[in-house]
């Protein structure tokens, strides 16, 4: 009797241990299927990285060429760029601490960090603002990246 109890609650805690990883993993999650997800990017979007990126995320004008100042102008988002080249946890690093953090010592960008500024479900959600704007085929390549980590 003894014996049962004890198996039984290890599943009972085996349960619940997957249970929270997979509600943690879900609440984590940048899905640009999401329409609430998206709708709260979109506004996001619009407040933190429009005046940058563009309002359609064009991008700046001639964004492969750097500035005088040795900066890139901010690349488009839209499929044009290469925001899709890069996996969901690299473009949320990126959103939250910035370029810097990530470049060559030498490197000159314009990039903020948005630690303090956005919270982490607001970056997850402008990213998933970001990626619903892609055609089909662009977003399952860049999926794609996401499945080899």
């Amino acid at each position: 009797m003894r014996r049962r109890l004890i198996v039984g609650m290890a599943l009972v805690a085996a349960c619940g241990v997957a249970a929270g990883g997979w509600w943690w993993q879900g609440r984590n999650r940048i899905d640009s299927g999401d329409p609430v997800q998206v709708d709260r990017g979109r506004v996001v979007y619009a407040k933190s990285c429009a005046q940058c990126h563009g309002a359609d995320l064009q991008g700046e004008p001639d964004w492969r060429t750097r500035k005088p100042n040795g900066e890139l102008p901010a690349p488009p988002h839209d499929s044009t760029g290469h925001t899709w080249h890069h996996d969901d946890e690299y473009l949320f690093a990126v959103t939250k601490h910035g370029l810097a953090r990530f470049a060559p010592p030498d490197y000159k960008s314009a990039m903020p960090s948005f630690v303090g500024t956005l919270s982490d479900d607001d970056i997850r959600a402008a990213l998933a603002y970001i990626k619903s704007t892609w055609p089909d085929e662009i977003r399952k390549r860049q999926d794609s990246l996401n499945k080899r980590r």
